[in-house]
C-alpha cells in the first residue's frame, strides 16, 4: 500500500484526556463546531474565542484513579441536534463503586478446567461500578438531563467501551457498544452470552416514549422492565473491547466498521453491510436465530487467532509460548464468527509494521484534501510497541473490501514534533461528512494525571 504523511494542526493545549471527538451544530447557529468530552467529566466546544465549556458533569462521574478506563465514555448528538437539541451520554456514575467480581485476575489454563468455566455470582454486591445511558437536550440554552435509557452493573473497572454512543445514519438509532465487563480474557464469557449487555452493539430507539423512573442497574436483557426492552435492538456480540462503531457511506449503502482491542497478540478491525439484529423484547422470549447475527468471535477468537495465553519460556525469556486458551469455544464459533478486515500485531516482525498496544480510534475518511486516503479507514493505536522512549502512538489506514478476506494496511507518517514527552494516541474522531479527521494526544497512561492532553485536526 502507499507511504502517506500527514501533518498535525494543534486545536487546543492542556486539557485532560480526550475520551470523543465529534462536531454539531448548537441550536440556533449554523456553524458545525467540534466538540470534545475529557473522561473526568467536562464536555467542550471549540467557539469563537478557544475551548469553552458545554457541560461539566463531573460530580456525576465516578472519580478516576490512576489507570483507569471508567468516566465519560460516550456523547453522541442527535441527527436533527441543531433543531431539538438532544444529545447523549454514557459514564460511570459517582457513589457505585463496588469492590469487583472477583477477588483477583484469573488466567485461564486448559490444564485447570476451574479457571475456563466461572460464573458470575453474587451480582448486586460483586461487581466494580454502574455505568449510564442518559438522553439530555437543550433547555433555554443550557444542558439539562431528560431521562435515563440505561443502567449497566459492571463487574471489573475495565472494557466499559470508549466513544461507545454513536448514532446510525442507516436506522437512525443510537448505537451503544459495551465491552466483555473487564478483567482479562472475559472470566465469565459474557460476551458470547446473548442474554447478558456485555460485549455487545446495541441499538437504541431514541424516538420512543417508552421509558420508566428510577431504573434499577441490571447486567442481563431479561432483567430490563418491558418497556425499556421494547427500545432495544440486539446487533453483534462477541465483543472484547471496542472504541465505538464507525458508518461509511459508500454505493448507496452504509459499511460498518467495527474495532474490537485485543489481548495478547492481536488488534482487529471488522467490517460489515448487511446483518440481521434481535429485538430484545424477542431475546429474552425465543431462541435467536444465529444466522445474519454478528458475532466478532470473542473470547474464542482474537482477531483471526484462537485466544492464547502467553508465558515467557523457563530457560530464555526472550522467547514464549502461546497455548490456545479456550479450544472448545475456538471450534464452536469458528463457523459463526465475521472474519477480520484486518487483524495487526502486538508482536511484528517486519520493517514497516509496528507493533500493536491497543486500538484506540477508527473512522472513515471521505474528503479531499487528502487524496491518497479518500475513501479509506483509519485507525489509531495507543502506542507502537517498541524500544524507544518516549512513548508514541501511530495512525494507520486500510481499504474497504467485501470478499470476506484479510486486508493489508499501511503507517501513516506524521510529520510532527512532540518533543521528548510522551505522545499517547487516545482518540481519533471527524466531523459530520467525513472530511475532516481530528486526533486526541494524551502524555501520560495515568488519566489521574491532569491537563496533559491535546487535540490536534489532522492535515496534509
Amino acid at each position: 500500500m502507499k507511504k502517506v504523511r500527514v501533518s498535525l494542526r494543534p486545536i487546543v493545549n492542556n486539557i485532560n484526556l480526550p475520551t470523543v471527538l465529534k462536531t454539531a451544530t448548537l441550536p440556533g447557529e449554523q456553524t458545525e463546531r467540534l466538540f470534545f468530552a475529557t473522561q473526568p467529566g467536562v464536555i467542550y466546544y471549540m467557539g469563537d474565542n478557544g475551548a469553552e465549556v458545554f457541560l461539566d458533569i463531573r460530580s456525576r462521574v465516578l472519580r478516576l484513579g490512576g489507570y483507569d478506563e471508567r468516566g465519560l465514555l460516550g456523547m453522541a448528538f442527535h441527527p436533527r441536534f441543531n433543531s431539538n437539541g438532544l444529545f447523549y451520554l454514557h459514564y460511570s456514575v459517582a457513589g457505585t463503586q463496588g469492590r469487583g467480581a472477583l477477588s483477583e485476575d484469573i488466567i485461564p489454563s486448559p490444564c485447570e478446567l476451574q479457571t475456563l468455566n466461572l460464573v458470575w455470582r453474587n451480582r448486586e454486591t460483586r461487581f466494580d461500578h454502574i455505568d449510564t445511558v442518559e438522553e439530555w437536550s437543550m433547555q433555554n440554552g443550557q444542558p439539562g438531563k431528560l431521562r435515563t435509557l440505561l443502567n449497566l452493573r459492571r463487574p471489573f473497572m475495565n472494557h466499559n467501551g470508549v466513544n461507545s454512543l454513536n448514532f446510525s445514519p442507516e436506522s437512525g438509532r443510537l448505537v451503544l457498544t459495551t465491552g466483555d465487563g473487564g478483567s482479562g480474557f472475559d472470566p465469565f464469557n459474557l460476551s458470547q452470552n446473548d442474554m447478558e449487555t456485555a460485549g455487545k452493539i446495541i441499538e437504541i430507539n431514541v424516538n420512543s416514549i417508552n421509558s420508566i423512573e428510577d431504573q434499577p442497574a441490571v447486567t442481563r436483557f431479561d432483567e430490563l422492565a418491558a418497556p425499556v426492552r421494547e427500545m432495544l435492538t440486539l446487533i453483534a456480540k462477541g465483543v472484547r473491547n471496542m472504541p465505538g462503531i464507525c458508518y461509511q457511506r459508500m454505493n448507496n449503502q452504509y459499511l460498518k466498521y467495527a474495532g474490537n482491542v485485543g489481548q495478547e497478540l492481536v488488534e482487529s478491525i471488522f467490517t460489515f453491510v448487511n446483518y440481521k439484529p434481535i429485538p430484545v423484547s424477542r431475546l429474552v422470549t425465543a431462541i435467536p436465530d444465529p444466522i445474519g447475527f454478528i458475532n466478532f468471535g470473542w473470547r474464542g477468537w482474537e482477531g483471526d487467532f484462537p485466544t492464547c495465553v502467553v508465558r515467557n519460556c523457563p530457560n530464555n525469556a526472550v522467547l514464549n509460548e502461546k497455548t490456545v486458551a479456550y479450544f472448545e469455544e475456538a471450534a464452536l464459533t469458528s463457523t459463526l464468527r465475521l472474519q477480520p478486515l484486518i487483524s495487526y500485531y502486538h508482536r511484528d516482525p517486519r520493517p514497516d509494521r509496528a507493533g500493536a498496544t491497543a486500538l484506540t480510534g477508527i473512522t472513515a475518511y471521505m474528503g479531499r484534501a487528502i487524496p491518497d486516503l479518500t475513501g479509506c479507514v483509519l485507525f489509531t493505536d495507543l502506542a507502537a510497541e517498541r524500544n524507544s522512549q518516549p512513548a508514541r502512538g501511530f495512525m494507520a489506514y486500510t481499504t474497504p473490501r467485501q470478499d470476506c478476506k484479510l486486508n493489508d494496511l499501511s503507517v501513516i507518517e506524521i510529520d510532527f514534533d512532540f518533543g521528548q514527552q510522551p505522545a499517547y494516541f487516545v482518540s481519533l474522531g471527524s466531523n459530520t461528512d467525513q472530511t475532516r479527521l481530528f486526533l486526541g494526544v494524551y502524555t501520560s497512561m495515568r488519566v489521574a494525571d491532569l491537563n496533559r492532553g491535546s487535540i490536534f485536526e489532522i492535515i496534509p
